[in-house]
């Protein structure tokens, strides 16, 4: 017996030594002695803070330039036909989607007159249902029910139904276009829908679009524990979207978004480390290898992944998370504590130190001489 308690006691204190000392020691040898480049990834002085990854290519941001500048001198056609190239592709669909909603939220004036000339148009409609949605939750604002003000809470519930109705009109405009459906997911936690009348609105999601990125993330917030579900509910759809997210979709990040909430909900408590828990962390960064490098949700993505993972212990992973993601560190993890470049050199240099890579030797000084 006496043998035993030994053994459990030792391996109790390997466990503490490496859930506590271990990292203290990574975070002072970081401060002080971490030199980025020496380990493949962009010196300090490079760091970006104001953004988590690149600008997106110059054409994109020239087509969206030009669709902007068209609905604000009222061509909304050109609005229709941008949204419409999209063809069934529904996460670009709704990449366009969300740009026009941004311009409506603006100014409505273009999307009055497009919804008059062509009352017809599913796009259209669905815009309008999901500008009324912002509206509301722009006046009940982004705090706990607790803290909005009663009339607010009135204004903000009175509104939802209209929108909740006019998507549902919109869907008869073109039963194939999930559209209104994610709207109507968005607006169901406002709109106080219990899980029996949510339930059949995701049910018509998924069998439009089963791998839509917005509509997972949406229906993650219907399941947490602060709207209509539980930690335990969040984190299996969390896992469900890992299982089930296609060569190429992002939608395996899902599961990030969820333990993020998890740690804002417990006072940042570090994720389980259990081998569970790293095989599905490796699982996601497996699915984003196959994702387009040039997708713009993937760099926030893979900022989640290499704070999940680190505060896993899977540090050479992580390491290999921050070589893709360079120099950009204008991300959620990072922003936390006030400083994105401090907390992201920390976050870097932990890895570093603690997944034992060793880093490359100094260049040899030529002192000058040519070589």
């Amino acid at each position: 017996m006496t043998i035993f308690l030994v053994v459990v006691l030792g391996g109790l204190l390997v466990v503490l030594y490496r859930l506590f000392l271990t990292p203290r020691r990574a975070d002072s040898w970081a401060r002080e002695h971490f030199v980025a480049s020496a380990y493949g990834l962009p010196p300090r002085e490079l760091l970006d803070p104001a953004r988590p990854g690149p600008p997106p290519p110059a054409h994109r941001t020239e087509e969206r330039q030009a669709v902007a500048h068209a609905a604000w001198e009222g061509h909304w056609q050109s609005a229709a036909r941008y949204i419409r190239a999209a063809g069934d592709d529904w996460d670009e669909h709704w990449s366009r989607f969300e740009l026009l909603q941004h311009l409506s939220q603006e100014d409505d004036a273009w999307l009055n007159a497009w919804r008059a000339a062509e009352p017809g148009d599913c796009d259209a409609a669905t815009l309008h249902a999901s500008l009324l949605v912002h509206r509301a939750w722009e006046i009940r604002g982004g705090g706990y029910a607790h803290e909005v003000l009663t009339s607010d809470m009135e204004r903000f519930r009175a509104l939802l139904p209209a929108a909740l109705e006019e998507a549902r009109r919109a869907t008869l405009l073109d039963p194939a276009n999930p559209g209104p459906w994610v709207v109507m997911i968005t607006a169901a936690r406002g709109a106080q829908y219990g899980r029996a009348q949510f339930r059949p609105l995701w049910n018509e999601l998924v069998a439009r679009a089963p791998y839509h990125y917005e509509a997972h993330w949406q229906a993650l917030q219907y399941w947490c524990a602060k709207w209509f579900g539980s930690d335990r509910l969040m984190m299996r759809f969390a896992r469900q979207a890992v299982r089930k997210a296609p060569p190429g979709s992002p939608l395996a990040g899902i599961h990030l978004h969820a333990l993020s909430e998890l740690g804002d909900r417990h006072a940042n408590s570090a994720p389980p480390a259990t081998p569970m828990a790293r095989r599905t962390l490796k699982r996601i960064a497996d699915s984003f290898e196959q994702v387009a490098p040039d997708d713009e949700r993937l760099p926030a993505l893979r900022h989640l992944l290499a704070h999940f993972m680190l505060r896993s212990m899977m540090y050479g992973p992580a390491l290999e998370q921050f070589r893709l993601i360079g120099p950009w560190c204008g991300a959620k993890p990072w922003r936390e504590d006030g400083n994105p470049v401090v907390a992201f050199e920390l976050a870097r240099g932990t890895a570093a130190k603690l997944s034992r890579t060793h880093p490359a030797p100094p260049a040899p000084q030529t002192h000058g001489m040519a070589r």
